[in-house]
């Protein structure tokens, strides 16, 4: 590992995690003697007779399941059997099950080393570690045993039994990669829970779990590594809920072991004080990642729902929080139900119970609205998912949840720094979101960008201005750059710095500060502005303060973003507008055209640039990057980047002008209180 980040790394934590840190390392040390290799005897011993297991779903809950999603759920089980599962941009072997091998790079990890040696951010000795770790989250188990449940086809069944003996062989304890990471600990743990949920009426189910003494030993080892080295101090963000929800599912529905109280205790502690804590009082969550948003949810919805029926409630703190964050989903989604993209995406699932790729919004509102209810402001949400009728099958009690919700759709979400200009529907939606929020979640902001003031701009779903994605997180250090730059993002770039300045691929040393100025009309009326600014630029000489303000002129279907400089004297800038990869551009010196499909007719619109700055039309460019979008995980499709270079200080504003097609007739949407909502109903209620 490289010294220097290192030092970086250290000096972002507190005295207190310097100390938790060292004694983890004194816990690693003397652990090296507890490691259990292949084909070795595991000494730890193992209960001789456990309890059946106690917390099965209703009848109703798969009864419930929609005709698509068990035609969907079925499919995906069919490649399973074939041996074809999708990792990301590959296809992973899951006839072979190589728990090691990273299709990408052809690399394969460690397997017999001690796994603190294992260093899994050296692409050179573990391979990508991201291919290595997801087939390992037994994520594709599940599948298979959610395919069972709703067909009764034992091959499915047994297929699942065969990928977890293998992996419970290959992976004895503390052997490998698969045990360097508390955050794949505690995923494993929320998908065996629901492996034996969904495989329970299966005759082979019991002999698997609680009559087979490796996975006793297995789930015992999983659950006292998480109590024992949990993530800490500046890393202990949904990491830690992953290995608390781990936790927590895991001793309800499997209490086996003496410590199995005290584990779910702990956890449910950790729960309750960290749900509420990495979410912002308006809904959003503290990473500003919107695929965290996501991944929280189902994380926390699996353990809060596995509490319920296992008589260990985690209470009213818990749902609140999980409400509050389905009710900020459903504001900020566009009329394709998709949230913003902001932030980094790993495609990581909490809980998969449904085909890999299925719309995950719309299955989050799904089950968001048989919990709470949907709000009449709420989009319509189809029910479509195998997971929600699954899933909430597990709440046979009312859920303590109370408090207020919102009486309309929130535009302005204060906290998290998000601020929607919205505008009609269907076709017609323009849908904007602008940034103006906190960098990143604690000193290191892992999973933050460097995109403060960054816009989105979608009409009718289609994305316009578009936020480039994440592509990687390890093995390609300079494209990991480029999707986390200010130049990566529609912002402006001063001084040829990010405005926030990078340790390394997940560390953030110096987080630009940013604050709204100015809101209004966000509700209705001719115009929508917002004003804000940020201060990343203030350790340049002279120091600047970037202030961008963008209106929507809602009549006359224009979008105005204006960018200032305060400062003493001027810098270089670029200013990056990124079109989604379905826009097609022609620029012809400061005006650009743009056209992409919209239904059976075409989305046009032209953009006026600032004329102060030289303009180029860049798309697929590698050295240095630009004019590329990450639709995916590991997967980038070049697109048309407008980058506009010159020198700007104060006084001298830079105005871009988005004129959307004017022929269409305005349509004033903005709050519709008597749009027809789906009627839901959880499933085993009356």
């Amino acid at each position: 590992m490289n010294p220097v980040w290192y030092a970086r790394r250290l000096a972002r934590m507190s005295p207190g995690e310097i100390v938790g840190r060292a004694r983890d390392e004194l816990v690693k040390r003397r652990w090296r003697r507890r490691q259990v290799r292949q084909g070795q005897a595991d000494p730890l011993p193992v209960p001789g007779a456990v309890p059946p297991f106690a917390t099965p779903l209703v009848p109703a809950a798969a009864e419930g399941v929609p005709a698509g999603a068990r035609v969907r759920v079925v499919e995906a089980a069919g490649q399973l059997l074939a041996g074809r599962w999708p990792v990301f941009d590959r296809v992973w072997d899951a006839a072979e099950a190589d728990w090691f091998a990273d299709p990408r790079t052809g690399r394969r990890a460690p397997s017999d080393a001690y796994c603190f040696d294992v260093d899994h951010r050296d692409e050179a000795a573990a391979g990508n570690v991201k291919y290595v770790w997801e087939p390992s989250r037994h994520q594709h188990v599940t599948l298979l045993a959610a395919a069972f449940r709703l067909t009764g086809d034992e091959r499915c069944a047994r297929a699942a039994a065969r990928q977890l003996r293998s992996w419970w062989a290959a992976n004895p304890f503390l052997s490998g990669i698969h045990w360097t990471s508390a955050i794949e600990v505690g995923v494993r743990l929320v998908s065996w829970t629901w492996a034996r949920r969904l495989l329970d009426g299966w005759d082979g189910a019991a002999p698997l779990f609680e009559g087979d003494p490796a996975f006793l030993r297995q789930l015992h080892h999983h659950q006292q590594y998480l109590a024992t080295l949990p993530s800490r101090g500046s890393s202990a963000n949904n990491h830690v809920l992953a290995e608390a929800a781990g936790q927590f599912a895991a001793a309800c529905a499997f209490p086996w072991f003496p410590e199995s109280p005290g584990w779910r205790e702990h956890a449910a502690a950790t729960l309750r004080r960290e749900l509420p804590r990495q979410t912002f009082p308006d809904g959003l969550n503290r990473e500003l990642a919107t695929a965290y948003h996501g991944f929280v949810l189902e994380l926390g919805l699996a353990a809060a729902l596995e509490g319920e029926t296992a008589g260990h409630p985690l209470g009213g703190e818990v749902w609140d929080a999980l409400r509050r964050m389905v009710d900020a989903l459903a504001a900020v989604v566009d009329v394709r139900l998709r949230p913003p993209r902001q932030g980094d995406d790993d495609e990581g699932w909490g809980l998969l119970l449904d085909a890999p790729g299925f719309q995950r919004w719309a299955s989050l509102l799904a089950t968001g609205a048989v919990l709470f209810g949907p709000l009449d402001w709420w989009p319509p949400v189809p029910r479509e998912d195998a997971r929600t009728p699954l899933w909430t099958g597990l709440a046979r009690a009312p859920l303590p949840v109370g408090g207020p919700r919102p009486g309309r759709r929130p535009s302005l979400f204060p906290d998290a720094g998000t601020t929607l200009l919205r505008d009609g529907h269907g076709l017609e939606e323009i849908w904007c979101r602008v940034d103006h929020g906190p960098h990143g979640y604690l000193d290191i902001a892992a999973h933050a960008h460097a995109d403060a003031l960054a816009v989105e701009l979608r009409v009718g779903g289609a994305e316009v201005l578009a936020d480039p994605g994440t592509y990687c997180y390890h093995g390609e250090p300079g494209w990991r750059a480029y999707f986390r730059s200010t130049a990566g993002h529609n912002t402006l770039e001063v001084g040829q710095a990010d405005q926030s300045v990078s340790g390394g691929p997940f560390l953030w040393t110096r987080h630009a500060r940013s604050e709204l100025e100015h809101a209004q009309g966000l509700d209705g009326g001719p115009v929508a502005e917002v004003r804000a600014a940020h201060h990343g630029y203030d350790r340049l000489r002279p120091a600047a303060v970037h202030r961008r303000t963008i209106r929507l002129l809602r009549e006359e279907r224009r979008l105005v973003i204006e960018d200032r400089l305060d400062t003493l004297g001027e810098h270089d800038c670029r200013l990056a507008l990124h079109l989604g990869p379905g826009v097609a551009c022609t620029l012809r010196g400061s005006l650009a055209e743009l056209a992409w499909p919209a239904g059976d007719e075409e989305g046009t619109a032209t953009v006026a640039l600032p004329e102060a700055l030289a303009w180029e039309r860049l798309e697929g460019r590698t050295d240095p990057p630009a004019g590329w979008y990450s639709p995916a995980f590991d997967v980038r499709v070049p697109t048309v980047t407008l980058l506009g270079a010159g020198r700007s200080g104060h006084g001298r504003p830079l105005l871009t002008v988005v004129q959307l097609d004017p022929a269409r007739p305005h349509q004033p949407s903005h709050e519709p209180s008597g749009v027809r909502r789906a009627s839901f109903q959880q499933p085993g209620r009356p």
